[in-house]
């Protein structure tokens, strides 16, 4: 019989293998000695030992699945219980065990990741869907619908949840995103019946403009394009082509107007300018006249002067009140002389002023006789108050007296 430290070998041929429960038979060998069946089984168990070092290599330093490393344990762990080697079976299961607790924490660590991976998407698909419920309500169409399509590329980028969880939070995101869609649409097809109104708004200006380029009332023409200028600008804008075009026939209607205009207000400067040089030699002819020695002679000389003025026509705005001026003044000298040489020859007036000489007259005489008498009788305070109201009487009867001299020049 044959043994060593976890088996032996009857003489019968039996093989048995040492546990911690006892021996168990793992085979018989009739082929050889004794030796040679125990190194036979010592080889099936190396056999193994290889398999579960090699699964404990997978477990520590492969991202081996735990699904799949534990039917390879569960395989194993029934292997070495009905393993017909002879070795240490006791440290193998051992080992298995070992093995099976790093399973079990490499599963709960990763049961806890995919948790913790799952709220982090959670999270973050619920953020995605809040910025979307609140960009649902933009009207930044531009900005808004470029962050709504890059949220979308965000969404792809992240894991799924289970199914109910993920299929709300898309539901709710695709719904702000139809929301924003159709507040979007809704915009643009006013905004476009908007411009459409205003296109045929200004359709009807650029009508109006073109048929009055050929307008010779300046004034009421111009005042017309300024109104119509200001209903363009209220009018709201157009498609942008069409508004271009618009545009261009609505400035060259102006400008064939205000063109036309600006030749003819040229012709007409040019005439001005001829009739301000004929006005101004009148003005020397007229301002001859003065000063007023001759009232009727001055008259007809302004009454010729102001027939050829009124022939001559307009002059340049510019120079109108300098030789509207001058010839005011011209005017007004002749008009103050007429009213003097009026004063002057006014029977009524001279009459009145006859009559108040005359009166004054009379009141000097009588002070001058008071005076006399008061100074013989010495009636000094008497004297003195007739003394001053003399003289004050005396000196308003020399201006009485010049003014009636004036009417007898």
């Amino acid at each position: 019989m044959s043994s060593d430290p976890w088996g032996r070998v009857d003489e019968q041929g039996t093989v048995y293998v040492r546990t911690a429960e006892g021996e168990r038979v793992v085979g018989s060998w009739q082929a050889g000695s004794p030796e040679e069946a125990l190194a036979y089984f010592e080889r099936k168990y190396q056999g193994l030992e290889a398999e579960i070092g090699l699964l404990e290599h997978r477990v520590r330093k492969t991202d081996l699945a735990a699904k799949e490393a534990q039917v390879a344990l569960d395989h194993l762990k029934a292997q070495v219980t009905e393993a017909h080697a002879v070795g240490d079976l006791d440290a193998l299961a051992k080992r298995l065990e070992t093995l099976t607790g790093e399973i079990e924490t490499r599963q709960s660590e990763r049961r806890a990741a995919r948790a913790k991976a799952q709220d982090e998407t959670r999270a973050a698909k619920e953020a995605l869907v809040t910025e979307a419920e609140q960009l649902a309500e933009s009207t930044q169409w531009r900005e808004a619908g470029d962050r709504l399509r890059a949220l979308v590329d965000t969404w792809k980028g992240l894991p799924r949840l289970d199914r109910k969880s993920d299929d709300e939070l898309w539901h709710r995101f695709s719904h702000a995103r139809s929301v924003f869609s159709k507040h979007r649409k809704s915009h643009f097809a006013a905004l476009d019946n908007e411009r459409e109104h205003a296109r045929a708004e200004k359709e009807k200006l650029v009508a109006e403009a073109e048929a009055l380029s050929g307008s010779t009332e300046w004034g009421d023409t111009a005042a017309r394009y300024r109104d119509l200028m200001a209903q363009w600008k209220s009018a709201g804008r157009a498609q942008r082509d069409a508004e271009e075009e618009l545009w261009a026939r609505f400035r060259g209607a102006q400008d064939v107007f205000f063109q036309a205009r600006s030749a003819a207000f040229s012709e007409r400067d040019a005439e001005q300018g001829e009739n301000q040089k004929l006005k101004e030699a009148l003005l020397v002819e007229a301002e001859a006249i003065l000063p007023v020695t001759d009232l009727k002679a001055a008259k007809a000389a302004l009454r010729s002067v102001n027939e050829r003025w009124e022939a001559i026509g307009h002059v340049p705005r510019a120079a109108r009140p300098q030789l509207d001026g001058r010839l005011n003044t011209v005017e007004r000298a002749v008009r103050e002389a007429e009213e003097a040489e009026w004063q002057r020859t006014n029977p009524e007036a001279k009459a009145r002023a006859a009559g108040m000489t005359g009166l004054l007259q009379q009141a000097v005489d009588r002070l001058r006789g008071d005076l006399e008498k008061a100074r013989a009788a010495g009636n000094a305070n008497r004297v003195a108050k007739l003394e001053a109201e003399l003289a004050g009487r005396e000196e308003l009867l020399e201006q009485a007296q010049r003014s009636l001299q004036e009417f007898s020049g």
